[in-house]
């Protein structure tokens, strides 16, 4: 059965995302901030939808720094709080993290990894690792009910002793789904009182709390080793098998489809590390077989306390998301138990490409006929990263939130050459401006490119702060990245329509041979989410088709638009993926007119 989180039903089916919200519902948080960042979207996106039924304050900030502060300053108020990110976003707010460990901020971090880069292109990155360097906890969840069940714990742990804690989650984790058996929803406090006298500057007082961080991890240590998220099953033989997260899962199945019963000790509490529990429970073993996604944390802890023969990294990937083939041919590669040869799936490739009538599409288009391609390209992160792609080719390099302009200010002052940046309104809000201001302080040439779809679309079309309206759906102040961009004192500043593809081209030109700094807001809602509002409100919108063929038309495999295809040599628009953006017939008014 399908459980709503805030149904009162005792068991349900919940996915990962969701049962965090449950889990966090149950402990009475009052406070949740987020910037959209996938696969963790979903735990802000519930939150949305649920915050004032629930009675809690939630918000969508600017960015992930910004996120972290903000429900920081709640928890240091005395109101339960809980920031969800990717992992990416966890970097941006890692300036704070590590100072709001020494000052007992009592917060919630729950981070979501990406192992295969399925939605975060740049890098694989392990989290696990921060809670070694900021020295605070960190809780494995294998499953829905877990991580539930590790939400409320943490929300105990970060009260009890006054630290962050870090909740680490997995995409398979984030979007599995399973049953999960809930308690009642406390309702939380949303107001606080802030007690004054607590901090200290001072280079003594720095080191001070340094000491007692410390001694804090050592205690919140001897609770790991006695915690029931650390547990052993037994087995047979002497191998065992040590694994958290959905390693776990893998490692059961694999168990029993090769039809043995191996010792596994599960880590749910994964740093503190309960390195007592785990020399008891290798205490009659002469092999372990150590599985973990991405990076060989557990197996490092394990070869510190151990000189038995390690299985780890050496047999299972250390790149890429572990999945359920790779933990059955390891298991069985140490076993020596033949198993049948996993016969690889030839499925069709597909190009991620843009929807039809994407407000991105006509901006790369007309970059490439205005500019051509031959200029320095800088890309960024969202749905624009697509450009990357055939048939536009057009990004010399994706890295992070904002470098799209700071890397661009770095090649412009070390050749000569005038940049092309492309970055999106909530990617300039969320860190553009600093990286603006730097380039209109240092005297740059380039042209930044804003791709205004108005909307967080890339994650779930999540507002942001130029779209008017608050992550509880209240309205608010839009922000106007043309007034932003001229209060950074920007050489050239210019709103263009995106559906206006002539015009467009004419402000791509004027603001590229513009000298300094120009800006230029590609403005244009995003179709997909402006279809569906029509959809709902039952509105229809135009539909084109093409009434004559003519061989220029072969420019519309450039323009590749899903909704227009080639078939038996003759062009044609579908008219179920049409939704009428205009720009085919602006671009070919003999050949294409509206669908009577």
């Amino acid at each position: 059965m399908l459980m709503n989180v805030l149904s009162k039903e005792k068991r349900g089916l919940l996915f990962g995302n969701e049962a965090i919200v449950r889990g966090a519902l149950e402990s009475g948080v009052g406070f949740v901030s987020t910037y959209p960042g996938t696969p963790a979207s979903e735990i802000g996106d519930c939150f949305a939808k649920i915050a004032k039924d629930a009675g809690i304050y939630f918000e969508y900030s600017a960015n992930e720094k910004t996120a972290l502060e903000s429900a920081a300053g709640a928890a240091f108020s005395g109101v339960r709080s809980i920031f969800p990110t990717k992992h990416y976003g966890l970097n941006v707010a890692s300036d704070s993290l590590l100072p709001l460990a020494t000052f007992e901020c009592p917060i919630i971090i729950a981070v979501a990894d990406d192992p295969g880069s399925w939605s975060s292109i740049q890098a694989e990155q392990d989290s696990r690792w921060y809670g070694r360097l900021a020295k605070i906890p960190v809780l494995e969840p294998s499953d829905s009910q877990e991580a539930k069940d590790m939400t409320k714990l943490a929300f105990e742990l970060a009260d009890k002793y006054k630290i962050p804690v870090i909740l680490r989650l997995t995409t398979r984790i984030c979007y599995g789904k399973s049953s999960v058996s809930s308690g009642n929803i406390k309702k939380g406090k949303t107001k606080g009182i802030f007690k004054k006298g607590w901090f200290k500057l001072g280079t003594q007082e720095t080191i001070e709390r340094h000491k007692k961080l410390l001694e804090k991890i050592g205690k919140i240590k001897s609770l790991s080793e006695k915690s029931c998220l650390n547990f052993a099953e037994k087995g047979e033989g002497k191998t065992g098998i040590i694994a958290s997260g959905i390693s776990y899962n893998y490692a059961k199945e694999a168990m029993q489809e090769l039809g043995v019963k191996l010792p596994i000790l599960k880590i749910g509490f994964s740093y503190p590390f309960p390195e007592n529990k785990a020399r008891d429970f290798m205490k009659n073993l002469d092999e372990i077989i150590v599985i973990e996604e991405l990076d060989p944390i557990l197996e490092n802890e394990i070869m510190k306390i151990t000189s038995k023969k390690i299985y780890g990294k050496n047999i299972f990937p250390e790149t890429g998301e572990l999945k359920p083939e790779h933990v059955l041919e390891g298991i069985a590669q140490v076993l020596k138990k033949p198993i049948k040869k996993f016969q690889k799936v030839d499925a069709p490739k597909r190009t991620p490409l843009f929807c039809a009538g994407c407000p991105h599409r006509p901006v790369f288009y007309a970059v490439e006929k205005t500019l051509g391609k031959n200029k320095i390209f800088g890309g960024d992160i969202g749905c624009y990263m697509l450009g990357a792609f055939e048939p536009y080719k057009i990004h010399d390099w994706i890295v992070s939130m904002g470098a799209s302009i700071g890397i661009g200010h770095g090649v412009s002052k070390a050749t000569g050459e005038k940049p092309v940046i492309f970055i999106g309104d909530s990617t300039f809000f969320h860190a553009g401006i600093p990286a603006l201001l730097s380039l209109v302080y240092n005297k740059a040439d380039a042209l930044i490119i804003v791709q205004d779809n108005r909307l967080t679309a890339m994650t779930g079309h999540q507002p942001n702060p130029g779209t008017g309206i608050t992550g509880m759906g209240e309205p608010s102040k839009t922000i106007s990245i043309n007034e932003i961009a001229k209060a950074c004192q920007a050489d050239f500043v210019k709103t263009s329509s995106v559906w206006n593809f002539s015009q467009l081209c004419r402000d791509i030109q004027e603001a590229y041979y513009a000298k300094g700094v120009s800006v230029l807001v590609a403005q244009g809602e995003c179709r997909l989410f402006n279809v569906r509002q029509l959809a709902r409100e039952g509105k229809s919108w135009p539909r084109f088709q093409i009434i004559k063929q003519n061989p220029k038309l072969n420019e519309l495999a450039k323009f590749n638009c899903p909704a227009i295809q080639k078939q038996k040599g003759k062009w044609l628009i579908d008219k179920k993926l049409c939704w009428g953006c205009t720009v085919c017939k602006q671009l070919f008014p003999d050949c294409i007119e509206v669908e009577k």
